[in-house]
């Protein structure tokens, strides 16, 4: 049975993450799940993507851990860093459209396929509209998640060395967290059986209203916005998940990015790979320099400051800021602000950066599938 076979390899990245945890890794359980989908991806025993209702479900707790650490106290917090924020965000995107159109004089890619290949975030919506933007979704989707694999295996190590190698064990979920985690304590605060009913009404109406408003990634979005409106009221028991349940999560994310890593999508982008790995690395390193300057601006940690402006990957990024004890606040806030502009903003570029669409070159295609690439 599928969903046996998946049970046992997410217990399979949960122990990995377990001995990861006592070794010390930072961010162990997602990096350690990533690390088993894409062995188990490359060698052939997993041709198949997480199945939706468990990546949704990650999602929708991501999503509402993120909401549950924007408080106005948090916000309040970041408000007088609003205009580095906006110069920041504008760069990165203004950054990583530069690099894709110097990738795309230089390489066998189309512009439309470069540009929403480098884009900062917003990895699924990014490849649902790649192909009404007349472009290569399979080119789009290897460049898009090689991005966030990069990101989500360099952020938790960089930032555990930015923090001087505080604890990576995993913290709690936000305001108001409750001591004392156990086998069974799986949400902030110390109503179990209340705060799992909340948590889960929570993710249920965050999706239910992402899918109606069709926000970017509406399983992420809508329940960090209905978080975030149930803690800023101040009357909801916590509900972060937390301990066991936030390690599950993680190993869930890490999961569903390590098993896209198959045999056949590096086969087919293996001429590429070279410009496209150089591209990426230029829009990293330019990233981490506008962190830097970030927190020489504004006083925010170094780690900080490069966790909310790495170049995606928001769910493993979260991640990072939860077990290196960073500022979640700003963290979710920067990626989440950034995501929703990169979402607005991708269809206008592409369709000004080439106002003739002209026919994607996307990559070499086998015979039997140029008629799908050329359309």
């Amino acid at each position: 049975m599928p969903e046996l076979r998946w049970a046992l390899i997410i217990a399979g990245g949960y122990a990995a993450g377990a001995v990861g945890s006592a070794l010390g890794v930072p961010s162990p359980y997602l990096l350690a799940s990533l690390l088993v989908g894409s062995v188990l991806a490359l060698s052939g025993r997993v041709r198949d993507r997480l199945p939706g209702p468990a990546n949704r479900t990650s999602q929708a707790l991501v999503g509402a851990l993120m909401g549950s650490h924007l408080t106005s106290s948090a916000l309040m917090a970041a408000a007088p860093s609003a205009l580095p924020l906006t110069a920041v965000t504008a760069a990165t995107i203004g950054l990583s459209v530069a690099i894709a159109w110097f990738l795309a004089r230089k390489g066998r890619i189309s512009r439309p396929s470069a540009v929403l290949g480098m884009m900062p975030g917003g990895s699924a919506g990014i490849v649902t509209c790649a192909d009404e933007l007349k472009a290569d979704v399979r080119l789009v989707a290897f460049n898009q998640y090689l991005r966030v694999g990069l990101v989500a295996t360099t952020a938790p190590l960089l930032a555990h060395w930015m923090a001087g190698g505080l604890s990576s064990g995993p913290v709690g979920g936000g305001p108001g967290s409750w001591p004392g985690h156990g086998l069974f304590h799986l949400v902030a605060g110390p109503d179990q059986l209340t705060g799992l009913l909340t948590l889960a009404a929570v993710s249920v109406a965050g999706v239910l209203a992402g899918r109606r408003l069709r926000l970017p990634t509406p399983a992420l979005i809508g329940p960090m916005l209905i978080a975030l409106v149930a803690t800023m009221s101040g009357v909801i028991p916590a509900f972060a998940p937390t301990g066991i349940l936030q390690d599950v999560v993680f190993v869930l994310v890490g999961m569903d990015v390590g098993v896209r890593f198959t045999r056949d999508t590096l086969r087919r982008v293996r001429g590429l790979l070279p410009s496209i790995l150089a591209a990426m690395t230029a829009v990293c390193l330019g990233c981490a320099g506008m962190a830097w300057i970030f927190a020489r601006a504004t006083g925010t940690p170094l780690m900080d400051a490069y966790l909310a402006t790495t170049p995606g990957g928001i769910n493993a990024v979260l991640a990072a800021a939860v077990s290196s004890h960073g500022d979640v606040a700003l963290v979710s806030t920067v990626q989440s602000l950034r995501l929703l502009v990169v979402m607005l903003v991708t269809p206008m570029i592409i369709r000004r950066l080439t106002p003739n669409r002209p026919k994607p070159a996307g990559m070499t295609a086998p015979a039997g599938d140029r008629s799908r690439v050329r359309r």
